[in-house]
């Protein structure tokens, strides 16, 4: 099977930001999750995020 170009893929992706209050409003996190559009099992989550401008 060969990779189909680019522009005629179909793959979409969404995404969307959260932030998450725990133990009663003592901690709180930022996740982001990435999905596929035509998928229920084909997602990402991560609780570690970081912007660029704060790696460097």
């Amino acid at each position: 099977m060969s990779p189909e170009p680019a522009d005629t893929r179909t793959d979409e992706l969404t995404s969307e930001a959260y932030h998450i209050t725990v133990d009663g409003g003592r901690d709180s996190f930022c996740a982001l999750s990435i999905e596929h559009v035509d998928s229920e099992t084909a997602w990402l989550i991560s609780d570690t995020v970081y912007s660029l401008a704060n790696m460097r």
